[in-house]
């Protein structure tokens, strides 16, 4: 009983004189330790679960694309793939540019400039999503009234800038991102 009463009367005057209970700093220093362990215990569990939502490496690879154009002799038009997708790559000629530019001023279901679906200075090449968007159908060049896209499916006709004129699909043939890397390579994605 004395080595007790003792013992309180120390913490008590150790306490009194502004000094802590040295077991209370180990206690705050085990339950710190404890918690960062657990945090880090934890993130070591979860990484795997979140990391394999990231795409894998052949998906990126297909993020972007690039095709050298040189070899596309004006008037005519190559499909790449880019996402899975068909895209046309087409060399119009200043007549089919002419008319594109004649059809601005046209009562448009989408209206869209032609100068706002190419990239200035490189006019003469459209790029353009190879999927009607009424149903997805690819859409044959060189059909129909305007002088550019016909859809088979359904009917949609497009012009030389690739907008929808007639039929049943409600906007202009999807523009990709895209962009010029030289005067001859196209980089889409």
């Amino acid at each position: 009983m004395a080595d007790h009463a003792a013992t309180q009367n120390h913490k008590g005057s150790a306490e009194a004189a502004g000094q802590s209970d040295p077991g209370a700093s180990r206690r705050d220093f085990i339950y710190i330790a404890t918690g960062a362990l657990g945090a880090v215990g934890a993130a070591a569990v979860v990484w795997p679960f979140v990391n394999q939502m990231s795409p894998a490496a052949d998906t990126l690879a297909l993020a972007s694309t690039e095709q050298d154009v040189a070899a596309i002799p004006e008037g005519q038009q190559i499909t790449i793939f880019w996402r899975n997708k068909p895209v046309f790559i087409r060399h119009r000629t200043q007549a089919q540019i002419d008319a594109a530019r004649k059809d601005d001023a046209a009562a448009l279901k989408d209206p869209e400039t032609d100068a706002e679906r190419v990239k200035e200075g490189k006019e003469k090449w459209l790029v353009v999503e190879a999927a009607c968007t009424h149903f997805g159908c690819v859409p044959t060049f060189g059909g129909g009234d305007f002088g550019g896209w016909l859809c088979a499916c359904h009917g949609s006709v497009y012009d030389t800038s690739a907008r929808i004129r007639s039929g049943p699909a409600p906007t202009n043939l999807v523009v990709p991102p895209y962009e010029f890397t030289s005067d001859t390579l196209v980089k889409i994605g």
